[in-house]
């Protein structure tokens, strides 16, 4: 029996119409912590008050592209929204992702200041026609300090007392930490809105792991209290270690043929050592050892 079928045939064992606990990022199970409420609230804030640069960090898998797919899902028309993720390269290869991302031509024979202009030409014709020019950038962590200062540049293009930019950054806890460099002053005085989101208590675990078997047409009884806290302890509260130990533990327990997930479940995945990510998990700083 291959995987895939396995996993078609536990949802049907759980009344499932689809698996509650996907490693792919998806707004329809986003589940509202307060934590993920006060972040996507700071990122509503940036685009509302026009913000130079919003910046949004978090760990590894604590749900920060999920916010940013159920953001894009929520601008209105009149919002031109450039993506990019993992841009590397030097000066000129930044401003190339930039373009590329806004649909716009980079001729290979264009210099760097041809290029500029083009994309200074294409704030003014956007924001002549009323429309708003956001610059989204995930794991903005692997951004290197020159990149950094050349998109503080960037901002500096406006039109009377109108900012024709916005960028919002979003990574990993370092990048906070490249910010704060004495050399990037300049830039971090350009951040009027940030969030740091941190992981989930055992309490919000819960509430989570409730929410995703809800919106998969589930029952939250579908895991102890037990199981919650065991899952909780195993993975730190990160959402997506929280999502692949759940999603194991339904496969265990459709293979035990048992109509819910314990402890003891949880328990025997462990025991297995196929949890790859525990480990790094328990290893990882508690939450009030983050910013």
């Amino acid at each position: 029996m291959s995987l895939v079928s396995t996993l078609n045939i536990y949802t049907e064992h759980f009344g499932l119409h689809e698996r509650p606990f996907s490693l792919v990022p998806d707004p329809d199970f986003l589940y509202w912590s307060p934590a993920h409420r006060r972040a996507f609230g700071m990122l509503e804030y940036g685009l509302v008050t026009r913000a130079p640069i919003t910046l949004i960090t978090g760990e590894v898998g604590a749900g920060k592209t999920t916010l940013l797919h159920h953001l894009l899902k929520s601008l209105d028309d009149d919002v031109r929204v450039g993506m990019i993720a993992n841009a590397h390269g030097d000066r000129g290869e930044l401003l190339r992702w930039v373009l590329l991302a806004l649909a716009q031509p980079t001729p290979l024979q264009a210099s760097y200041v041809d290029l500029f202009g083009q994309f200074q030409n294409y704030l003014i014709e956007e924001y002549s026609a009323g429309r708003r020019v956001i610059l989204i950038f995930d794991e903005a962590q692997n951004l290197s300090r020159e990149s950094l200062e050349e998109l503080r540049m960037f901002t500096n293009i406006n039109s009377n007392k109108d900012e024709l930019l916005q960028l919002i950054l979003v990574g990993q806890p370092e990048l906070r930490d490249t910010i704060r460099r004495p050399d990037l002053t300049q830039f971090a005085q350009r951040i009027t809105a940030s969030f740091h989101l941190t992981t989930m208590d055992a309490a919000t675990v819960r509430a989570y792991i409730a929410h995703r078997l809800t919106v998969a047409g589930g029952s939250a009884a579908i895991f102890s209290d037990a199981a919650a806290a065991m899952v909780h302890a195993e993975t730190r509260g990160v959402p997506r270690l929280v999502n692949q130990l759940c999603d194991l533990a339904m496969v265990y327990a459709y293979a035990n043929e048992d109509d819910s997930v314990s402890a003891a479940t949880v328990q025997q995945i462990i025991d297995d050592g196929v949890f790859f990510a525990g480990g790094a998990a328990q290893h990882a700083p508690a939450d009030d050892q983050r910013e």
